[in-house]
């Protein structure tokens, strides 16, 4: 159960119902929902979220959000990107693999996105000019900062959903 109020369409100010129709097309989740106590916030989050990682592919995407999500132990956004993931053809098989942090199934890209962002979201401090030259093989400069924002993304709302007690708004699928 939430431990905030979660603000529905019905009862939203003019400004976050506007958001709630066009941005979020009638179908806000319980993270906008809450986030919606703080339409400027909302709006901004939103627009932040649309941006980040797009450089680098829609499964490779999901992978990373995924392992992140399924490391810091977050319910609600591993839920919510399993979900999104089988659009972008993830499949169980690769669920299984990213919760037991096992990538051999993934090319050589993925392999080191996934590594990096594991030492990223387990120990940032730690991150050498080792990992980092691996990382650079495989990616460009603006795809690295991609990565390291969505890695930083799926940490924030990792920290805010599940910490926020927001519930699924879908029946949860065991990986």
């Amino acid at each position: 159960m939430a431990r905030i109020s979660l603000i529905a369409p019905e009862a939203a100010s003019p400004e976050v119902r506007e958001i709630y129709d066009t941005t979020l097309r009638g179908k806000p989740g319980n993270v906008q929902k809450a986030l919606a106590h703080r339409p400027e916030m909302l709006k901004n989050f939103l627009s932040f979220y649309a941006s980040v990682g797009r450089s680098l592919g829609r499964k490779l995407y999901e992978l990373v959000y995924l392992r992140v999500s399924l490391i810091n132990g977050c319910r609600y956004c591993t839920q919510h990107h399993v979900a999104s993931s089988k659009r972008a053809g993830v499949t169980a098989e690769d669920w299984a693999a990213l919760k037991a942090g096992n990538y051999s199934r993934y090319g050589e890209n993925e392999r080191a996105a996934l590594v990096y962002v594991e030492k990223l979201t387990r120990a940032p401090h730690e991150v050498s000019d080792a990992d980092f030259a691996e990382l650079k093989k495989h990616f460009s400069d603006p795809e690295i900062i991609d990565l390291h924002m969505l890695a930083g993304l799926a940490n924030l709302t990792n920290r805010l959903t599940d910490p926020l007690g927001l519930e699924l708004e879908f029946p949860e699928e065991k990986i």
